[in-house]
Parts: C-alpha cells; structure tokens; sequence
C-alpha cells in the first residue's frame, strides 16, 4: 500500500539527530528576524500592511481580564467597524504592540481573530492610545522545542524507548489484532485503522487523505482508549485543528479541557476552556472578590493624601494588594488541579507550555494534523506519553517554513513523513473512503497522490451543483471539474513593486466571473471559495469582490476546508514559464480537494505545462473532457476580454 524506500535508512544518532533539528530551529529565526527587520524600515502604510505581518492604526475598544491576570485587550482599527486587511495573523501568534509615538513596546499573544477586529493577550497594559501591530518571531516556542529535545536525548525510561523508535534504532511492537465489534460511526477502513491503534504498543500512524474522516476515527480511538480507563492527551501544531478535535470531543460527550487560547467561539468550545472551567469552579467567586480587593487597594495607594504616615499608608496597600493576588493565584493553582485531575483527555496546541501539567502522565497522546508540525514541536508532548499515534496526511502541505535553506536541508519533512517513509505499511494505516468530493474531482489526486485508493461514498459519488439549484432557471455548466486555458490572452502575472509576491488582475477578473456565474444561478456566496497561491492575488480578489461572504484565501489558509465549488487561480503566466512555489504539487493537491461538487482551475497552460505534474494535470483535464479554453467564455473582437465575464458568466 506504502513505499518504502529502497533501503532503510541507519539508524538516526540522538544527539546528532538533535543538533540538526536546533541548527535549523536557528536559521528558521534567523530568517524571521530579518523579515521582521525588513518590514520595520517600510514606512508607508499600505506597503507595511501588504505582507500581512504588521497592523496599523490600531486602538484598544474594550479588554477583560483572563486566567493569570492577563489583560485581554480587543483591538480594532481606528475607524469602527472597518474590516482588517488580509493578513497572517492566528490566534497563539506572538506580536509586539508598538505605540505611535513614545512609549514602551509590549510582547502578547493573539487570542481570537474576527474579521473586523483581533484579541491579544498581554500581562501589562499598554502605554499610548494607537498601535502597530507586529507578529514577531516565536522565540519562547523555540526555545521549548529546543528543551524537549535536549530532555529527550537524555532520557532513560519510557520517553528514551519512544526516543529510539522514532530515530530508528529499535523496532515498533504490536500486539494481535483484537476484533472489536463493528461500530456504526465507522467504515470498514476507518473500523481497520481503530483496531491497528489499539494494539500498538508504542507507535501508529492514520493516514488520512481529503474527506476520509480522520477526525472522526481519532474521536473514536480517544473514545475507545478513556473507556478502557486511560488518560489522553490530544494535540495538533494549530489552535484551529485543536479545536476542531475539541468540538467533536465535546459532542462525543467526553471531559476534554481545553489549554490554550481556543481559535473558535462556539460554545462547545468555549464551554471546555481552562478560563470559562475556572470560572465554573466553586471557588472562582473568593477569587474574584480577592483580586477585585487588591485592585481598589492598588487604586488607593496611588492617590494623593497629605498628612503624616502617608508613605508608610501607601506601602501597606500596595504590600496588601500583593497578598491578596498571591492568595488568589493559590486558589486558582488548586482550582486547575482540580479540573485537570477530572479530565478524560486535555486538548493543546503540540508547542503549549505544558508546565500546568507538571509530572503527569499520559496513557495516550494523539497528534493531529501531524505533517504540518516541524519535527521539534511534536517532542514537545512526548515527555509524558506511553504510546503515540501520529495522524494526517503527508500528501499535503507540509510545515511552514520561512529559511529556505533549512527547508532544503531537511526542515520542510516532519515527523510523520520520515516515519511513514521508513516504516510504511509496518506503523501506518491509510483510511480510503472520502465523503466530500464528487468522484471526477477526487480521481486525479487519487491517482496522483494515493494510489488510487480512494473510493467516493455513494452519498458523495455523482452530487453536483444542480442538486442544490433549478437547473432549468439558467444556462451554467454544472459538470463537477472545469479546467479553463488563459495561454494566448495576454493576462501576464505582475510582481508587487516590493517582490513581496505576485498577482494577475486579468485572471482575476476571469475568477470573480465565474463566482458571479455561480451566484446568479442560485449559489450562496458563503458556499463558495476562492483559491490563490500568492497573497498578492488573494488581497486583490477581497479588494474587488463585491461578497462579503465569499471566502477568497491562500492555499495554507484552505487546508482541512471545504466548500461546495471551488474557483482556483494559479495566478502564474510568463515567458520565462516559471511558477515558483507552484512546483510544490503538494499544494495543488490541497486546492483541488476542498471542493465538494465543483472545481473551477483557471492558468495559463503555456507556462504551466513546462512543470511535469502540471503537464500530467492538464493531460487528465482533456481526458476527461473538462478542458476549456477562455475564448469559449467570452469574445470581444479580436482577443478575450476580462470585464466580459461579470455578465457573461458561461456559455454553452
């Protein structure tokens, strides 16, 4: 099912193994660092804003009062109500908050992203009244990843055994396979893949290609595992993917508890949080009331008071505030103790600061969305487990990397990824039935990415748009893959004066075209995505677009989405025939399997072609039939014309 590759590998040396990991985790910040740099010196604001790292004109709208006694401070732009521009920001993301004039700078960390405004989490309030926003290097989460690993080289025990069968130097161990009796949440691949985990005595992995329900299957391995009396701990490298884990947890009926800023607001969520649990606790109201006294304490030893004793009045305040929060944070200590210790399984992000859960151990840790973690983030949690189970998909985006050297060297492969290639089939189970796509829109990537291995759920096999409109009411192609050829048009990409990225007006126009074409034939814009690699086309296409519902995104920003039609611009045409990034084909797989029942590609194959998978792409684009070119959309005397598609749409 797996292969493997010719000869295995040598076993990896621990403390060279790490060396390498840490000589990367410092070029990887080097990088960050002269990024940083880089934007700092750009004054003008729409080219300081352009990268998506920096916010300004920033002031603070309300602030509440989190666990610890972190400010909560929300941050909107300056005039209310309007919408942040494109950027990178995540919640978990480091930023500096740098006032306009003088003033301190502040480090914090986003805890909740709206469209219109961010959360971030401070210790102190901020001086000044309007700020910059940076995200700023991560170095409190490198400088973890570093001390796990340096923890994990010297280990003796159960992490040093872990430690071995991760660097090769001691083989997995499965017990026989127990039937379990068959559990309607779970197809047979998924049924098969439950009982490989179960009796893995240290290591399993789940490959889990687009919509074959990987989350489903680890709720259940979590479901199995507390039910046999075991403690878990589950984890993924973002805060979405922990909460998406988290709320189907949560509907599960389990005792999750949530560390962490959660990146989502529903309830389900919300409702599992270390914050809002310790705001359930019993013993939350003495805290409030202590730390609301130490408060009017601090606010009465900062007023003026003539007369005798005064200084010695002021000392006994504040000296009485202190107290006050040191016996406050005691109770809250006991209170986290209380709620972790009641816990079936603790959800975090892979890079968290696990020191609340001091000596603890886990019977299982479950790593979701494993491939999309650099290897030193995953060594993290793996100090308190017994076993471990990996899941994702390889065949997708891998980490982020921003040094390019690094990522060549080695950096970009995470941990799931050296494993399933060393190990294979040995640790790693493959779940084969997808409930998303159309069956036209998953068959390329089977056969590209997964063997073929693959197979449509009935209830997804054939469903197309025209299931969810009048097909009568209007002329759209309803077909579930259309390829459209821009080569001959002229619509070359354009570079941003920065070379920060690239963008193609004209192809854009082509793009809302077609959104517009599906709009008014009855789709909801909510129900549509659009798909760019470059975030230069992505803040054109959100600066053009008259729907504020329609999400217009990168590739990174899709993955583990979906929506039911996909518009993806490939934004590249050039006669030198590069296409950058786009070479990564890993990414074009991510694009082309967030659609449910129809995906709409748009490039120029001239250049496209030059690239072999591209070439094979195109190839299987006229196979089956779902090759167009834009001339077939719109004509307009002697070359195609853009602006026609607004009120064209499709023809024929």
């Amino acid at each position: 099912m797996l292969r493997l590759h010719d000869a295995y590998p040598p076993p990896l040396v621990p403390e060279t193994h790490f060396a390498r990991l840490g000589r990367w985790l410092e070029m990887e910040s080097q990088a960050e660092r002269e990024r940083l740099q880089e934007r700092r010196q750009v004054q003008s604001s729409q080219r300081a804003e352009r990268g998506g790292e920096t916010l300004l004109g920033m002031v603070i709208r309300d602030h509440a009062v989190g666990l610890g006694g972190r400010y909560l401070l929300l941050l909107q732009k300056r005039r209310q109500g309007e919408r942040l521009p494109w950027n990178r920001f995540k919640v978990g993301s480091p930023v500096e908050l740098v006032p306009e004039g003088d003033g301190r700078t502040l480090p914090g960390i986003v805890s909740r992203k709206r469209p219109d405004h961010l959360q971030i989490a401070v210790d102190d309030w901020p001086d000044g009244k309007l700020f910059r926003v940076d995200l700023t290097p991560d170095e409190v989460t490198r400088r973890r990843q570093v001390a796990a690993m340096d923890l994990a080289a010297r280990a003796t025990g159960r992490l040093a055994q872990l430690r071995d069968l991760l660097l090769y130097r001691r083989d997995p161990k499965f017990r026989d396979l127990m039937e379990m009796p068959a559990s309607e949440r779970l197809n047979e691949s998924q049924h098969e893949a439950l009982q490989w985990v179960m009796a893995a005595d240290d290591l399993a992995v789940i490959h889990g290609p687009p919509g074959t329900g990987k989350t489903t299957t680890l709720v259940e391995v979590i479901r199995q595992s507390i039910a046999g009396g075991e403690k878990v701990l589950a984890c993924a490298p973002s805060n979405t993917a922990v909460d998406n884990l988290l709320e189907r947890l949560a509907l599960a009926g389990l005792n999750a508890v949530r560390l962490g800023h959660p990146a989502r607001v529903l309830e389900a969520v919300r409702n599992h949080t270390l914050d809002a649990l310790v705001e359930a606790h019993e013993s939350h109201r003495i805290i409030s009331e202590m730390l609301w006294e130490a408060d009017d304490l601090e606010r009465r030893s900062g007023k003026f008071w003539r007369g005798r004793g005064e200084r010695g009045r002021k000392s006994r305040q504040r000296s009485g505030a202190r107290e006050l929060r040191r016996h406050a944070r005691l109770m809250e200590k006991r209170a986290i103790e209380d709620i972790l210790n009641d816990a079936d399984v603790i959800c975090a992000t892979v890079s968290f600061d696990f020191g609340l859960l001091g000596d603890r151990e886990f019977d299982l840790l479950v790593i979701d969305e494993a491939c999309q973690s650099v290897e030193p983030g995953c060594w993290v949690p793996l100090r308190f487990a017994q076993r471990v189970v990996l899941a994702g998909d390889h065949c997708q985006l891998p980490p982020t990397i921003l040094s390019q050297p690094a990522a060549r060297d080695g950096f970009a492969v995470s941990l799931m990824q050296r494993l399933v290639e060393h190990y294979g089939d040995r640790v790693t189970r493959r779940l084969t039935i997808q409930y998303r796509m159309n069956q036209s829109i998953m068959d390329f990537s089977s056969a590209c990415f997964y063997e073929n291995a693959l197979v449509a759920h009935p209830s997804v096999r054939h469903h197309t748009l025209a299931d969810l409109i009048d097909g009568a009411s209007h002329n759209l192609q309803l077909g579930p893959v259309t390829f459209y050829d821009t080569a001959g048009a002229g619509w070359d990409e354009e570079q941003e004066p920065e070379g920060l990225s690239r963008l193609n007006p004209a192809e854009g126009k082509f793009v809302l075209g077609q959104v517009r074409a599906l709009c008014d034939a009855g789709i909801r814009p909510q129900d549509i995505a659009v798909i760019a690699p470059y975030a230069a086309q992505v803040r054109w296409l959100r600066d053009q677009s008259p729907w504020d519902e329609l999400e217009i995104d990168t590739v990174d920003g899709f993955q583990g989405r979906e929506k039911e039609a996909v518009v993806i611009s490939t934004v590249r045409s050039n006669k030198d025939n590069e296409i950058g990034f786009l070479a990564d084909e890993r990414r074009m797989n991510v694009a082309m399997t967030r659609a449910k029942r129809r995906m709409i590609v748009i490039g120029d194959s001239a250049t496209l072609a030059t690239n072999k998978f591209f070439a094979k792409l195109l190839d299987w684009f006229e196979s089956v039939e779902a090759y167009r070119s834009v001339w077939d959309v719109m004509y307009n005397g002697d070359e195609p014309n853009p602006d026609q598609t607004a009120s064209y749409g499709e023809r024929g």
